[in-house]
């Protein structure tokens, strides 16, 4: 699964020329059930492609965050398929991996986690270079020795995100908006064709909240399928170009952000619908 690296300019993520679409996931009747418990992703079907900007929707509970961790591998499916498609349209199944294939799916299928999972007592650009980890020797990640090629990738993100000054401040001191900023940078040192955001926005202010979807939106303009777990239906027709719409954890609706309305809208979120924004 050996990506291409993506290039950066200095203050902004260069776009590539439309090209069509080109699937990269097709997920055929995932289900996801825990003991004694009904199940939480109930016959998922989709498929996702190449550059698409894909915002799930649905109320607490819904099944969104379980959705995008499957998908990622860090929570095990129970039934169902997810087929990966490389770029010369070879599927492989992602439950048939090993646990070594199933570490270079992560790198292609990178995460960012609403929590952000930075090591708190390490500065900002070991965190970010931490996302090499799955392509570094297991000695050279023990004693956190990165290549020069990848610490000048690194910089290259953290500059790209307004983030450089603060290379060398430990993670535990930044605000949640420069926090979430390191986490893209370091899942974006994997090199990732799909990259999933369970709720990034989530305890942010306006300002960081914008910050982040441009910063993600420009990172779908690069060829990149992008899935983000979103409350807010505003920023979900001002950002995305695909919307899945979760209830009870099954689909209810998959399509334009522009098709949203308030029947779909009451039926995804019920008495809650007014509360959203």
């Amino acid at each position: 699964m050996a990506q291409a690296q993506l290039k950066l300019a200095t203050t902004d993520f260069p776009g590539q020329q439309p090209i069509p679409l080109r699937k990269v996931l097709a997920v055929k009747g995932l289900g996801k059930a825990y003991k004694s418990q009904q199940r939480v992703l109930d016959d998922i079907n989709f498929d996702l492609h190449a550059g698409e900007f894909v915002a799930v929707i649905g109320r607490s509970g819904a099944g969104k965050s379980t959705l995008l961790h499957t998908l990622n591998g860090t929570i095990p499916s129970s039934c169902g398929e997810m087929l990966h498609f490389d770029e010369a349209g070879v599927a492989q199944d992602i439950a048939q991996l090993s646990a070594r294939q199933m570490r270079q799916w992560r790198a292609c299928c990178g995460m960012i986690f609403q929590d952000f999972c930075l090591v708190p007592r390490l500065d900002v650009i070991t965190n970010v270079l931490l996302g090499r980890l799955s392509h570094t020797s297991t000695l050279k990640s023990f004693f956190k020795v990165f290549d020069d090629a990848d610490r000048a990738r690194a910089i290259e993100l953290l500059q790209w995100l307004n983030m450089l000054p603060h290379a060398l401040q430990r993670a535990e001191n930044l605000s949640g908006g420069q926090m979430q900023r390191v986490a893209i940078c370091r899942a974006l040192m994997q090199n990732p064709k799909i990259l999933l955001a369970d709720e990034p926005v989530a305890s942010l202010d306006p300002k960081n909240t914008r910050r982040i979807m441009d910063a993600l939106q420009k990172v779908s303009e690069n060829d990149i399928a992008v899935m983000v777990n979103l409350h807010s239906v505003e920023l979900v027709q001002e950002y995305c170009t695909r919307v899945i719409g979760i209830a009870q954890g099954k689909i209810v609706f998959d399509g334009h952000p522009s098709q949203l309305n308030d029947r779909i809208l009451h039926q995804l979120y019920g008495e809650d619908v007014n509360q959203i924004h």
